[in-house]
């Protein structure tokens, strides 16, 4: 596995770095060499350790000791009980103060290590490097860290920022086609919420080729960053990011042990589709951008039918979604491609319309 040699801009983060492919493991080893850490842990999961690992340990240089944590892959693993695990392994193999834990892996790893760093003897310095686009667009960014209760997502965690965030393209080399698709929706998001043009430029994905893969990330990095530095603690404009993730995360939470698991983005981009459409019907977005906004979506994610009965389980999630004030289940909804309104409530018949419209 070779290293992109595509030069990409470091961006500021709020207190910490984002670095980018090949020049990322210089900052990323000048970093260590610098604290001077007493043990660097690295946290990963089976198809990370055998795909990724190799790779980033070819170019991981450091004096102090060196090791390998793996846990199984998948969300069922973003649990409390994970996380005593992790903390009793960790004292066992005699982490201390001045240990680094490294999260090498998806969306799950980063959530899961980074709770567990920021929690173990008080806080421990942590960096993440994501191997998932979905990983690198989205989980990775921002210091939201946490685990799942039962199937309700996220409900316990912390936002703690990591020390440096290094995003190398190379390791989505190793990932399936759906990863990639389920990596895709939130880079959609980002375009809906923030940036008209760049929601076109996914919109004509395939007159894109592998080579432009490297901008769209950054591009997306970005716009996350700008959001979250604005608002770390989500009192305001970051709550623009939640755009389908209420309804996304109910579906998601309800499909995860059925027969038809969904990935996180493959649920958000229905969550996407079902609020553009409730934005449409509150008259804040015009049909012929919902028709674009279907139309962009459903040539990277096929259709998906939600029945009767799904749907009232997925009313039962959405209660419990942690956005929810005072009882009053929030929505970000879309003003327009390129902005975003909060804090908006939904009738119940407005959430069976946009079941029907997502369904036909």
């Amino acid at each position: 596995m070779d290293s992109k040699l595509t030069i990409m801009q470091a961006i500021m983060a709020n207190g910490y770095p984002i670095e980018f492919n090949a020049a990322g493991y210089s900052a990323l080893n000048q970093y260590i060499a610098q604290k001077k850490y007493s043990t660097v842990f690295v946290l990963t999961d089976a198809h990370s350790h055998e795909y990724c690992a190799p790779h980033f340990l070819s170019l991981l240089e450091t004096t102090a000791p060196v090791e390998i944590i793996e846990i199984e892959p998948g969300e069922s693993m973003k649990t409390i009980q994970t996380c005593v695990e992790l903390w009793t392994l960790l004292t066992e193999m005699g982490a201390d103060r001045k240990s680094l834990l490294i999260n090498l892996g998806g969306g799950v790893i980063t959530d899961l290590g980074g709770f567990v760093a920021a929690t173990f003897k008080r806080g421990i310095d942590f960096i993440h490097i994501p191997t998932t686009l979905l990983g690198m667009v989205d989980a990775s960014i921002g210091g939201k860290n946490g685990v799942d209760l039962g199937l309700l997502k996220n409900q316990v965690g912390v936002i703690h920022n990591p020390k440096l965030l290094l995003i190398d393209s190379t390791y989505l080399q190793t990932l399936p086609a759906r990863q990639m698709r389920s990596g895709l929706a939130e880079m959609f998001k980002h375009g809906l919420i923030h940036d008209a043009h760049y929601w076109t430029q996914l919109s004509h994905l395939s007159d894109l080729d592998v080579n432009d893969l490297d901008a769209l990330i950054h591009r997306s990095v970005a716009i996350k960053n700008e959001i979250v530095s604005q608002d770390p603690t989500e009192n305001g404009i970051r709550k623009a990011l939640n755009f389908g993730h209420t309804l996304g995360h109910a579906i998601e939470s309800h499909f995860l042990n059925s027969d038809t698991p969904l990935l996180h983005g493959e649920a958000i981009a229905l969550g996407m589709l079902m609020e553009a459409f409730i934005s449409h019907q509150k008259g804040y977005l015009t049909a012929a951008d919902l028709q674009a906004i279907k139309t962009g979506l459903q040539t990277i994610f096929p259709p998906f039918t939600i029945t009767e009965e799904d749907q009232q389980y997925i009313r039962e999630y959405l209660i419990h979604d942690k956005k929810n004030e005072y009882g009053q289940i929030q929505f970000a909804l879309l003003e327009g491609i390129g902005k975003t309104r909060l804090h908006e409530t939904v009738e119940n018949e407005l959430i069976t319309a946009a079941f029907d419209f997502l369904n036909n």
